[in-house]
């Protein structure tokens, strides 16, 4: 199959992650980049081996681009999509998909009135050990399930510019960070029924909140915790309790434990991590190509920023938060 054509909007530190994953994915070529200064466009464009815009318009009237790959401040996501849609190219928007439910709606609808694709890059759900704890869950193995439970942390640093604002990164480090495992915990049990969440600022340096933490009720019955933190020794882990066995993702959904009924400890045991990032990358291709629906797409998205909100509010509020109030 022919290799989709994309370009890059945004050239920051993860646009040249991403791009090595592109090269791994195998079905996607990069010919295309924009960002505003113009050294490090020159510097990308000659690492990857594509030309190079001076502007958003120049990546849009590019005929030779059938996608974007839009890794740029949250608050600029919603706009981008609508501009990329109305040129007619798909679009992979690296998470979160907008900062609210509204300009979700907003682009979404562009995308959708334009038949592009569009695709959120909540990639941790494609990692290995995630994927089997899924297919547990599908086949009964677990039982019933009980309780979720999941936590992305950083060591974190002193950030600057657009990832030090409250406004471009809401609640700590859940745009970062946490939304990956709500994400994960839609995944694995959705939808949420309501959430009560508090967030903290405990050190002096920056303006973000360092931890928070999300108690969710899931409309199974089953409860959930989603915790992250910046500053604390990096800690990955995606889990799923039920009456028949629990089960961990950990290491980037490396390595996968089970502790099945009747068992005290639990044990590793062996699991196909992947390559998940690559992974995504190729299902954005693909979808391009034959026009299949985006595994994490609009409503995947949606449905993580109606969780977003309603922290937001419940971390305000200091009450519990029902998120029928976002879905609309």
């Amino acid at each position: 199959m022919e290799k989709s054509r994309v370009a890059f909007v945004g050239l920051g530190n993860y646009s040249n992650a991403l791009a090595g994953s592109v090269e791994r994915a195998k079905n996607l070529e990069i010919v295309n980049c924009f960002t505003r200064t113009a050294a490090t466009r020159e510097a990308f464009a000659e690492k990857h081996g594509c030309r190079e815009s001076n502007s958003l318009d120049g990546v849009l009237n590019d005929s030779e681009v059938e996608g974007v790959i839009v890794v740029t401040p949250h608050s600029t996501h919603a706009d981008i999509i609508c501009q990329a849609a109305s040129a007619g190219k798909h679009v992979f928007i690296e998470k979160p998909l907008a900062l609210t439910v509204a300009d979700v709606d907003r682009a979404s609808d562009a995308a959708s009135k334009a038949g592009v694709t569009l695709q959120v890059g909540h990639h941790r759900r494609f990692q290995g050990a995630t994927r089997h704890i899924r297919q547990m869950i599908d086949s009964g193995e677990l039982g019933v399930l009980y309780q979720l439970e999941a936590n992305l942390s950083m060591p974190g640093g002193p950030r600057t510019g657009w990832r030090d604002d409250p406004n471009e990164c809401p609640v700590g480090s859940m745009t970062g960070l946490g939304v990956h495992m709500v994400d994960n915990l839609h995944y694995l049990a959705s939808p949420v029924k309501q959430v009560s969440a508090f967030s903290a600022k405990l050190t002096s340096v920056g303006n973000l909140d360092n931890v928070t933490s999300i108690v969710a009720e899931f409309e199974s019955g089953a409860l959930g915790y989603i915790g992250t933190c910046s500053g604390v020794p990096k800690l990955f882990s995606t889990a799923a309790f039920g009456t028949e066995c629990n089960a961990w993702c950990e290491d980037e959904g490396k390595k996968l434990f089970l502790q099945k009924k009747g068992e005290m400890v639990r044990a590793e045991v062996p699991v196909e991590g992947g390559d998940a990032i690559a992974e995504e990358l190729a299902a954005f291709g693909n979808s391009i190509r034959t026009g299949e629906r985006a595994e994490v797409g609009g409503p995947e998205g949606r449905e993580v920023i109606v969780f977003l909100e309603a922290v937001i509010e419940s971390v305000k509020s200091g009450k519990a938060v029902d998120l029928s109030n976002y879905r609309g």
